[in-house]
């Protein structure tokens, strides 16, 4: 019963998806190419549906597949893939503005190599990528009525959350954090890990999503529950008030999620610092002998969820591997390099997340979801704003 629920609750956030243009690269570029399409189910190009055994001998006779990916775990998904089908397939992690400017400029030069893209950033992928017909969309014919309309076009692969985490061995007895607001007070100066937005897309977003105005009025609220007092704006909303005065006070920005885990959890040294961090690098805290605990109940959200797509290169070499391929993912099997690790959850809502997870149903309850338009819409003038402060 919750796999359904789970289906309809985590997708409703992302149901503009579906119905909502939206772009913003590293600069938040508007798409040059089509600009009159941006905002229309219909630019999506989609190639029809198929069963994974009527592709095999066309795949296998393809012989080979290559892959541009956000996640290194591709690569054990490819060995699977491989080792079922006698398909080759060859891997690139690339991170998520790489990826997407390579798939771009790859295409407008009429040379395509990768054929399948696991991909983030949904203003992006919309507006440089889907909306430009540079990729294409594939949903298997045995997901048609597995995975939720919404999460077919375009095809979600799988959703990630970014948590607040700290120090669980420092702050023993509950966490630091209970209100956004905390993180522009002096006892945070300079204690607040963030990955640079101007190196991840996803963070840009969240940034850029805290200045939606029903987003910024819950931030409103907050302030006004913390301080008793309502919040006096020097900027147009709460979200880029928030933002301000939290750049303001000494935000520790990283390159990496896993190394700025490693900073925050490190033991016998009193650390007393929190980051927004992606939740599956708590994986990190067995293997590293980390103190890592997660903030869940903090006023007015607790962190982001977002999706990650799997989409079909226009012109691809080996369409046939990159459907069969597609298909492949989406299973338990093809699922599996991800599945045994909190943080990320399969837009199949029949596979389970990871032992002592929860749904992302649950972490919505909590947690802002993505609007790929508003990003789209605002991400410029927000990643402008943020640059005087760094």
């Amino acid at each position: 019963m919750w796999k359904k629920k789970a289906a309809a609750l985590l997708l409703a956030g992302l149901t503009a998806l579906a119905i909502a243009g939206c772009g913003g690269g590293e600069s938040g570029k508007k798409t040059a190419e089509a600009p009159e399409n941006r905002g229309r189910l219909d630019v999506i190009q989609q190639v029809k549906s198929e069963k994974g055994e009527t592709l095999i001998p066309e795949a296998q006779k393809e012989g080979k597949l290559v892959v541009y990916s956000i996640t290194s775990r591709i690569s054990k998904a490819a060995e699977g893939f491989e080792k079922k089908y006698g398909i080759h397939v060859e891997t690139a992690r690339l991170k998520d503005i790489e990826l997407i400017d390579r798939v771009a400029n790859e295409a407008r030069a009429k040379t395509p190599r990768a054929d399948v893209v696991i991909c983030q950033d949904s203003g992006r992928v919309w507006g440089d990528l889907l909306a430009n017909g540079f990729v294409q969309n594939y949903v298997p014919a045995p997901m048609l009525d597995v995975v939720p309309p919404e999460g077919q076009r375009p095809m979600v692969f799988a959703y990630m959350n970014k948590v607040f985490v700290y120090n669980d061995e420092t702050f023993h007895d509950a966490p630091p954090l209970t209100n956004l607001w905390q993180l522009t007070e002096p006892e945070w100066k300079g204690r607040f890990l963030f990955k640079s937005p101007l190196q991840e897309g996803v963070n840009a977003d969240f940034l850029t999503m805290l200045t939606k105005p029903d987003v910024a009025e819950k931030l409103a609220q907050a302030y006004e529950d913390r301080y008793h007092k309502k919040l006096e704006l020097t900027t147009p909303n709460a979200g880029y008030e928030w933002i301000r005065m939290v750049f303001s006070n000494g935000v520790m920005m990283g390159s990496s999620d896993t190394s700025m885990l490693q900073s925050i959890g490190v033991r016998g040294q009193g650390q007393r610092g929190t980051g927004l961090l992606n939740y599956s690098k708590i994986r990190y805290a067995k293997t590293k002998d980390l103190a890592v605990g997660v903030v869940d109940n903090v006023q007015p959200f607790a962190g982001f969820y977002y999706p990650e797509f799997v989409l079909m290169v226009s012109g691809a070499k080996h369409p046939a591997a990159a459907r069969l391929f597609i298909e492949y993912l989406l299973t338990e099997e093809g699922f599996l390099p991800w599945r045994q690790d909190m943080g990320t959850y399969s837009a199949n809502p029949t596979i389970a997340p990871a032992e002592g997870d929860q749904p992302l149903t649950e972490w919505a309850r909590t947690l802002i979801g993505d609007d790929p338009q508003f990003i789209h819409e605002h991400r410029t003038e927000v990643e402008n704003f943020v640059k005087k402060y760094i």
